[in-house]
């Protein structure tokens, strides 16, 4: 039996929204709507929000399990102030001395630092005066591209063709339109700036960020170099706390969060989004509802047959990359760790041709983000430290699972590829393994990809879930959706989702008019009186 719940004291069933999934878009989402006076209910399935930005406890203590890299602080500065708050006030902040710490071998290794100069100094003390001077042009470039593609794309409205993206970077801006170069493949492009293969890795691997092969996807995603350039930061408490901060903003705002609660239906009424049925029974009338779960998990018909015709399932083909993610409580020796390292395989293209043909690395990268470091001096600051190690693998986790065999085999070619580069971790440390088919099931209808659809053809970007979809009243946001994946990027889809929400909701009010809050652009009763 459905029950129906009953209209607050705040607005009419008219300025009702349901935002499904607590994950940084559903979080930003409902902060933004919320702040604008629209009576807001994010429902999580999960008992703690953040969705893939969570915490799991191993041994006895708490490692951040998602995405641990945090740029664009600037995106998170811009939803707090849009709320009356301040990002500082929620939680402490602070820019990270080295960027990353990279190595190919037990003697071959290479900082990147906040400082742009000592970058390219540490470049040019590695690989030659060259490098460096390649490295400076890289630069230039990737700024050029983020500063053509900022306002045109990443923060604009989605576009399912390029003539919209012309347009707004203007047509007679012939250079900008050339420097985002679309139509050339990332790692053919790095060659141009970085002959030595090992810099070619490095600046490739950021294509991984989006989940996808530099051999693959586009040069524009060299720009990802450029926005990790601009700062990297460290959270007190991990990227949960952001999580956490983002839910007391929403709830300031007047937003409901219900955490432990799944959505079982998206209803559709008279062709619009109508409000949502969760598993428990229980109805939630609203006429506008924000779903903040991979797009696939809508088009293939896991929120009712009625809703799936919203959106199309990415094919298994185009998912991006899963990834195996050891959890770990452990010693470590050798390696100098830094909070972020990556250890590098000795040949990339097998790497990720083993991954195109389905199967694991024998001989992978390992991302390793070492929890408890925030100085970089390579000094342990206990005797076991928290540490997330990824490998990437394909999104294969609906189709099959893992075996114990499989993961014996995935932990011993990471520990070697750690052992490679002088990294050793105590033999029998406390960890969780998660795997590709553990991830479908924390993410349905996604084989385990993390990152939505691959970043692989030039018109992969234009191919990715708009905020609006087929059905009014549906909106989609998170990082699978457009601009793409990683936690500004989830945030910046909230925010999109957001404002095309209100600006849909003000051309109906035009068209039929009634009494309404107001749009994006107006400050709210509650933000003038926190302000």
């Amino acid at each position: 039996m459905v029950r129906s719940i009953q209209t607050g004291e705040r607005g009419r069933v008219q300025d009702r929204v349901v935002v499904i999934g607590a994950g940084i878009g559903g979080l930003a989402s409902a902060a933004l709507l919320a702040a604008r006076g629209m009576d807001v209910t994010l429902v999580e399935k999960e008992e703690m929000v953040g969705g893939k930005a969570r915490r799991v406890e191993v041994d006895g203590r708490a490692i951040d399990a998602g995405p641990t890299v945090f740029t664009m602080r600037e995106v998170f500065d811009d939803i707090f102030q849009a709320c009356g708050a301040e990002l500082d006030d929620f939680v402490s902040v602070r820019r990270a001395d080295i960027l990353a710490r990279h190595a190919w071998s037990g003697d071959a290794h290479l900082d990147l630092h906040a400082d742009p100069q000592r970058s390219e100094d540490a470049i040019g003390d590695f690989a030659g005066a060259d490098a460096a001077k390649g490295y400076r042009a890289f630069s230039k470039h990737t700024r050029e591209m983020y500063e053509t593609l900022e306002s045109t794309f990443l923060k604009a409205g989605h576009a399912r063709t390029p003539l919209p993206l012309v347009w707004r970077i203007g047509p007679t801006r012939l250079r900008a339109q050339m420097s985002i170069r679309p139509f050339q493949k990332m790692w053919s492009a790095l060659g141009r700036f970085f002959p030595d293969p090992r810099l070619r890795q490095l600046f490739g691997r950021y294509a991984t960020y989006c989940g996808s092969s530099p051999f693959d996807a586009p040069a524009t995603l060299m720009l990802i170099a450029h926005v990790e350039a601009r700062g990297v930061w460290l959270i007190e408490g991990g990227m949960q706390a952001l999580a956490e901060a983002m839910r007391n903003l929403a709830e300031g705002q007047g937003a409901k969060v219900r955490t432990g609660e799944a959505v079982a239906r998206i209803e559709i009424a008279e062709g619009k989004a109508s409000g949502v049925i969760l598993e428990s029974g229980e109805r939630i009338a609203a006429t506008q509802v924000v779903c903040n779960a991979d797009p696939s998990a809508i088009g293939s018909g896991l929120f009712g047959e009625d809703a799936a015709r919203a959106v199309p399932a990415v094919p298994p083909a185009k998912r991006s990359l899963s990834a195996y993610v050891w959890l770990a409580h452990a010693e470590t020796s050798g390696f100098p760790l830094a909070r972020h390292n990556v250890l590098f395989s000795p040949d990339y293209p097998a790497e990720f041709a083993d991954i195109s043909a389905g199967r694991t690395p024998q001989d992978p990268t390992a991302y390793v983000c070492a929890q408890n470091r925030d100085a970089c001096d390579g000094a342990a600051p206990y005797s076991r430290e928290r540490l997330q190690i990824i490998v990437n693998a394909p999104a294969t986790g609906d189709r099959r699972a893992a075996t114990p065999e499989e993961m014996d085999r995935c932990t011993s070619a990471m520990r070697r590829s750690l052992e490679r580069c002088g990294l050793s971790l105590e033999q029998d440390m406390p960890h969780r393994l998660v795997t590709p088919d553990q991830w479908e099931r924390l993410f349905p209808s996604t084989g385990g990809a993390l990152y939505g659809r691959a970043s692989h053809g030039w018109a992969a970007s234009f191919r990715r879930q708009g905020p609006r979809t087929r059905i009014p009243g549906l909106y989609c946001a998170g990082g699978a959706t457009h601009p793409g994946a990683g936690v500004p990027m989830a945030a910046l889809s909230g925010q999109l989702a957001a404002r095309t929400l209100m600006s849909d909701r003000a051309s109906m009010s035009r068209s039929h008019p009634v009494a309404t809050n107001g749009g994006m652009s107006m400050p709210s009763a509650r933000t003038s009186a926190t302000g």
